[in-house]
């Protein structure tokens, strides 16, 4: 995989970026079964995913104002994540954490705003950050100060991957190769959405 504008201050990636695995569920639980693979559906998210959708479709933000436009219809985790939390004593596999899409080999959390991610034949746009919530610690005691912490500069880390809407539609499969395009400068960093 190769970053489009070299002249960026934003990181570079190798060439094995991929997808480690594919997940979606028709309801609104936490974790999400593996498959063998998904359908993204342009301005739609997951085929078959109970997030999917123009509007908002996750149930607290439904109960604010159901009228907003989705930016997360798609979930993206770096499997990293996965080998941090087994470091600090959590067994976390791809799936449990809800996300869609697991990848490797990329940092999700590094990248602006408007980022393109090519995956298969789909493009995803990165629109920020997944906000943690408290479910997580019913998944595993103590996991969301896991993946919700301070930063050295006192500032807060929101490490449980990034939220997009899909821009083009396609299959999106387990060993699928991700392509990185950066918006045009300035960049913006990620916030939660």
């Amino acid at each position: 995989m190769t970053v489009t504008d070299p002249s960026t201050t934003a990181p570079s990636y190798g060439t094995t970026a991929s997808v480690v695995a594919v997940h979606a569920s028709a309801v609104h639980g936490f974790s999400k079964p593996a498959l063998d693979g998904v359908l993204l559906v342009e301005g739609v998210g997951v085929e078959g995913d109970a997030h999917a959708g123009v509007t908002v479709q996750h149930r607290s933000r439904v109960a604010r104002d159901p009228s907003q436009p989705n930016l997360r219809q798609v979930h993206l985790i770096h499997a990293e994540l996965f080998d941090l939390l087994r470091e600090a004593g959590h067994a976390v596999a791809p799936g449990d954490l809800g996300e869609n899409l697991t990848t490797r080999g990329i940092d999700l959390l590094a990248l602006p705003v408007g980022t393109r991610l090519t995956i298969g034949a789909a493009v995803v746009t990165v629109t920020g950050l997944r906000n943690p919530c408290r479910q997580i610690d019913d998944f595993q005691p103590g996991l969301l100060k896991q993946v919700l912490r301070r930063g050295a500069d006192g500032g807060v880390e929101r490490l449980a991957g990034v939220m997009g809407i899909v821009s083009r539609g396609g299959t999106v499969r387990p060993g699928d190769a991700i392509g990185v395009e950066l918006p045009a400068p300035p960049h913006l960093p990620l916030t939660r959405v």
